[in-house]
Formats: C-alpha cells, sequence, structure tokens
C-alpha cells in the first residue's frame, strides 16, 4: 500500500482494484486446488479398484491352482487303477486261454 491509502488523502479505489484482482486469483486458486483435490480422489479410487482386482486375480488363481492340484491327483489315481486293471485284464485273458488250450487239448 502507498502512503496516500494509508493517510486517507487518496481515494479508495485503487484498494478495491486490488482487493478485486486478489480475490479473483484466490477463487483460481481455490477452484485448481479443488480441481486437484478431485483428480487426486479419482486416482486414489482407480489405484484402490486396480488393487481390488488384482487381490481378486490372486484368489481365483489361488483357487485355479487349488483346483489343478486336485485334477492332476485324480488324474494319477485314475491312471494306476487303469494300469492295475489292464494288468488284472491281461492275468484273467492269460487264464482263460490257458484253460481253452488245455479243454481243446484233451
Amino acid at each position: 500500500m502507498s502512503d496516500r491509502h494509508a493517510n486517507g488523502s487518496g481515494t479508495a479505489e485503487p484498494i478495491f482494484a486490488d482487493i478485486d484482482a486478489a480475490t479473483r486469483r484466490l477463487t483460481l486458486a481455490l477452484d485448481a486446488l479443488e480441481a486437484a483435490a478431485e483428480r487426486r480422489r479419482d486416482a486414489d479410487r482407480d489405484e484402490n479398484e486396480l488393487a481390488s482386482r488384482i487381490q481378486a486375480l490372486g484368489a481365483d488363481r489361488s483357487r485355479l491352482a487349488d483346483e489343478l492340484d486336485g485334477s492332476l491327483v485324480k488324474t494319477r489315481r485314475l491312471e494306476r487303477t487303469n494300469r492295475e486293471i489292464a494288468e488284472r485284464l491281461d492275468a484273467a485273458i492269460g487264464t482263460i486261454r490257458a484253460v481253452l488250450d488245455t479243454g481243446e487239448s484233451e
């Protein structure tokens, strides 16, 4: 402020112009701050949503891995059972052939 404003000998118009300009700058700064805060909230929301999706994908991956492990165990068990049945069938076929061969030779 100048001495004119301080001692009252000048007009108040320049002071009001300064106040108006400062008010406009403050309003612009507050608007910019509000916009920045909104962008930050959106970014945080997006980040939280992404973290939730990653967590859900991790849970799905774990579930699928468990299911795959279970399926592998079942597959191995079925393969082992299949081999045992094939061996028993081969033995039964061998026994039947031996009985038939014995019956034919009599």
